[in-house]
């Protein structure tokens, strides 16, 4: 950056001799320095002699070790031109001319310096002034990245309104954005133009003009419920050619300006009756006692009703969304991989018996209906949990002897039977039963039956053999 001063602006003192006759050279050392950031005394041949910091962000850079080396030698290749410059016209009378060079620093990027040179005294000696220009740099660095910000920040703007204007024109619901202080049609889409003036414009028009007088009252509430609630609910008006139209309104605002955004579509009985069931049924499905939950399908969370969100111990429906349902439903991931491969094979699956484990410890026992429910792109599974409670334990019938059901039974027993008997049967019974369940939750699948009680295939298989449980003769 080199600023050359035209020679008209140039001002010198009118009697330097006589106001400056008594000014030493320490006097004028102290000067120069005080005046300037840096400040440099060369000799006729390029050499630095001395150097004056008068800043204490130089001081740091440790500009005095360039006594004794040539100036030229402590700038940059590009800047060494711009010293041979400054030495060449320093004896000049004409006007100064400053020139920014940069110094290498060992660290960090370089250091600009805005120089001037003037030859003082008879010896050819030249005193070289600057002026940092790191603070210049920072700000046109700083300006640079704020331009580069804006323009980021517009592109995503421009971006963000190509494609708002892109669905705002093939969305095939008629949609008009209203200016609310005037309640005039500021944009209207294709459709709302078709639907409402049958293809022509209605831009700058009155809302009121598009419909039928006797709604003017209802289009006056919806306009007000929105205002209020920042949506309405659907509203019946008749537009101006005596058709009927369902109509919402929400509010938003844009450049300061608040707006209404009305929706519009044909009455279309059916759909509408149906639209209104299924919303009834959701409605329905959020209130139930039993658990509710949909998943995709790798059995992560898209929705759950209030119930499950109890049953579970979370507050709210965003910390179980996207979260898998194996995290709190079953004993192990077994429980879940049978659960979900029933129903893939059969298309749906009640009272499967599991476990529900809170978030906080809380464990309760369950019965959970299944159902798949396929879409164009993927299916996801629809899960009812109940909640059972504790069972009682069954009786053991033919199997085995019959369990004690009570301390009472218990004592009954003692006498008759010797502990180490009544244990051994016991035990015996009840290992019996488990594997006859897990067996039974798994769908005969030994390998998953094992992996749910924690065994090993081999003890799994030699516990069959002990119970008599299965034909293990051909098994691989």
């Amino acid at each position: 950056m080199d600023t050359p001063t035209a020679p008209e602006g140039l001002r010198r003192f009118r009697a330097p001799e006589t106001a400056l006759a008594d000014v030493d050279a320490a006097s004028a050392a102290r000067l120069i320095a005080a005046t300037n950031d840096l400040a440099l005394i060369v000799d006729r041949n390029g050499v630095i002699e001395d150097v004056a910091v008068g800043s204490r962000e130089l001081e740091a850079e440790e500009c005095g070790r360039w006594r004794g080396r040539r100036w030229v030698d402590t700038v940059t290749v590009e800047s060494r031109d711009k010293i041979e410059a400054l030495m060449r016209n320093a004896a000049s009378d004409e006007a100064r001319i400053w020139r920014q060079v940069n110094h290498p620093l060992p660290a960090g990027p370089d250091l600009p310096i805005l120089y001037s040179a003037v030859d003082v005294g008879r010896s050819g000696r030249i005193v070289a002034v600057g002026r940092d220009l790191r603070g210049v740099a920072s700000l046109q660095r700083r300006l640079v990245d704020a331009q580069a910000a804006m323009e980021r920040e517009y592109a995503h703007l421009r971006s963000a309104e190509t494609r708002y204007r892109l669905l705002f024109q093939i969305a095939s619901e008629a949609v008009l954005v209203v200016d609310a202080a005037t309640r005039r049609v500021s944009e209207a889409n294709p459709a709302a133009i078709e639907l409402v003036a049958s293809g022509r414009p209605i831009a700058g028009r009155p809302l009121a003009q598009l419909f039928a007088p006797e709604s003017a009252g209802a289009l006056e509430d919806l306009l007000g419920a929105a205002r209020t609630a920042g949506r309405s609910d659907e509203a019946r008006l008749k537009l101006g050619d005596g058709r009927e139209a369902l109509a919402s309104a929400s509010v938003f605002r844009q450049e300061r300006v608040t707006h209404f955004l009305v929706r519009l579509s044909p009455p279309a009985g059916g759909a509408s009756a149906l639209a209104a069931a299924r919303r009834r049924v959701l409605r329905v499905v959020e209130r139930l006692p039993d658990a509710i939950v949909v998943t995709d399908s790798d059995r992560r969370i898209l929705s759950a009703n209030a119930a499950f969100l109890d049953l579970v111990q979370l507050a709210t429906e965003e910390q179980a969304r996207g979260e898998p349902l194996d995290r709190w439903l079953g004993r192990s991931s077994v429980d879940c991989n049978v659960l979900t491969a029933s129903v893939r094979e059969h298309g749906a699956v009640k009272r499967f018996g599991t476990v529900v484990q809170g978030e906080y410890g809380l464990t309760e026992d369950v019965e959970v209906s299944a159902v798949l429910a396929p879409e164009v792109d993927d299916a996801c599974y629809g899960f009812a949990i109940r909640p059972t409670g504790p069972r009682p334990a069954p009786a053991m019938g033919a199997a085995g002897p019959e369990l004690p059901h009570s301390v009472a039974q218990m004592k009954e027993l003692v006498g008759r039977v010797s502990l180490k008997e009544l244990v051994r049967e016991t035990t015996d019974v009840i290992e019996k039963l488990c594997i006859e369940a897990a067996l039974d939750l798994t769908g005969d699948n030994r390998a998953s039956a094992a992996e749910m009680l924690g065994l090993s295939r081999q003890s799994f298989y030699a516990k069959l053999r002990r119970h008599g449980l299965g034909d293990l003769d051909h098994e691989d």
